[in-house]
């Protein structure tokens, strides 16, 4: 966070990096053994909303996220639950691509063959999630779009680097890439 905040000259993403720590309520917990946070932010399409994530993970067996919370600047807000769910469902969906969304092949066909051989998020799976809305009236409707996509996979990563110490630059992040990545460090 201090690293971004140093360099970023964009007040609209140091207002959203800003705000995900500051409404957090886990961000400034006491640490833990195998708990990372992780942060990050992109704006949508270099055009669209502005995004900052910021996820805590238990790193253990599996790697289970406990929280996500999700600072988005829309400009002006139209529809409050509307950019609420979408921002909500970006995050989730991203989770499922980063822990657990992969297709399984050899070196001479696919060998997912149907939804059941492909892992999906379950509501089991489900974390915490916060959706905090800079609402901005005197600026452009920008809409939510899938601008928490993006920042939702590296705050994923940055929390497991944070809760490990090492980058796992495979996805998804599941057991067997964390094993791997710990195996070659």
């Amino acid at each position: 966070l201090s690293f971004r905040l140093r360099h970023l000259k964009d007040p609209r993403a140091i207002d959203v990096l800003n705000t995900v720590v500051q409404k957090s309520l886990w961000w400034n917990l006491p640490r833990e053994e195998g708990v990372g946070r992780g942060i990050a932010w992109a704006r949508y399409k270099n055009t669209g909303s502005w995004c900052a994530v910021a996820a805590r993970v238990q790193a253990g067996e599996q790697l289970r996220v406990l929280n996500i919370d999700v600072a988005v600047d829309v400009g002006q807000v139209i529809d409050l639950d509307g950019v609420i769910n979408q921002t909500e469902g970006g995050a989730l969906q991203s989770m499922s691509w980063t822990l657990k969304e992969s297709v399984q092949f050899d070196r001479t066909r696919v060998l997912t063959r149907s939804w059941g051989d492909y892992p999906i998020l379950r509501f089991s799976d489900l974390p915490e999630v916060k959706v905090h809305v800079i609402d901005r009236p005197d600026q452009a409707a920008l809409g939510a779009g899938e601008g928490a996509q993006g920042p939702t996979a590296a705050a994923l990563g940055n929390a497991l680097f944070d809760a490990l110490g090492v980058r796992v630059r495979r996805l998804p992040l599941n057991q067997q890439n964390i094993l791997d990545a710990l195996h070659h460090q």
